[in-house]
């Protein structure tokens, strides 16, 4: 894939693996396959974490340990990302020093719905353990936001579903990624985030797929950055909503949309301290499609 030096930076390691889920809902046998395979493919600088539920967690090693070629190893692990509740923090501690540095299993992502359970999570995993905390999109997470702050931890938005009702409105994304950069909070997302750019797609793979308005990749993720650098919230909304591919400029040095620069360093910042990831069951889709964008 070969895009411009920004757009490297905005999508390095963006792409967190989740194969396991709908609509790929692939067996683990070829979840893993397919990640091992991805990690040396020529596009890997946009691989993220691998996702896996802490249910499935013997099976996924046992997964691993059957591959015939690309396992981890301490020179190249796997990083990981857990879908946990409060009750498997002691089973994935097992799990963590049972596999030692081939998997890292150190960021575990929960859902939270009041200042208890967040205080609670981050209890139960402690410091060693980076936990995203999951949040309704259709109340105001300002609050919860600052709880998890306090706690040190980050925040976690589903940005879609296989039905049409499972996405936000890009006003209650806005409101989620404006409450995240205000409190300085990282956070990602997860699911409905297979392609770059906002517009009509199938909610599955299947050929009698229902269609229904995504959300873009790129639309959340520059609209994260632009909010960090300094873009109001009011002015940075319509590119939740922006369709056009030409609207959308890179070059080596940074990001341009409408009036507004991202520089590269803004880019890393935001990738860093804001933005983190999105979780989604296609590598290949996201990847190819953002391959075939113009940024003129």
């Amino acid at each position: 894939m070969t895009v411009p030096g920004a757009v490297a930076t905005l999508l390095e390691g963006l792409v967190d693996y989740a194969g396991l889920f709908p609509p790929a809902a692939l067996d683990m046998d070829a979840a893993v396959t397919h990640y091992a395979r991805y990690r040396h493919a020529t596009d890997r600088a946009m691989l993220g974490r691998f996702v896996v539920p802490a249910a499935r967690l013997a099976e996924f090693v046992a997964a691993v340990d059957r591959l015939p070629h690309g396992a981890p190893t301490p020179r190249a692990p796997w990083a990981c990302a857990v879908l946990a509740a409060l009750a498997d923090a002691p089973a994935l501690r097992e799990v963590a020093v049972r596999v030692g540095e081939c998997l890292r299993l150190d960021v575990v992502e929960a859902k939270a719905g009041d200042a208890a359970g967040i205080a609670a999570l981050a209890e139960a995993f402690g410091p060693a353990v980076t936990v995203y905390v999951e949040l309704a999109a259709s109340s105001d997470p300002a609050p919860l936001v600052e709880v998890i702050a306090r706690h040190g931890l980050r925040a976690k938005l589903r940005t879609g579903g296989v039905t049409a009702d499972a996405f936000p409105t890009p006003a209650e994304v806005l409101r989620f990624l404006e409450a995240c950069v205000t409190a300085g909070v990282a956070c990602k997302a997860t699911a409905g985030l297979h392609h770059p750019l906002r517009g009509e797609y199938p909610l599955t793979y299947a050929p009698d797929s229902p269609r229904a308005t995504m959300h873009g990749f790129l639309n959340v993720f520059l609209t994260a950055a632009f909010l960090q650098a300094g873009v109001a919230a009011a002015d940075v909304a319509p590119l939740l909503e922006e369709r056009d591919p030409t609207a959308i400029h890179a070059d080596a040095d940074g990001i341009r949309w409408r009036e507004w620069r991202l520089t590269r360093d803004a880019l890393v910042t935001c990738r860093r301290t804001a933005a983190v990831s999105f979780g989604s069951c296609s590598f290949e889709e996201p990847v190819h499609e953002v391959a075939t964008l113009p940024f003129g």
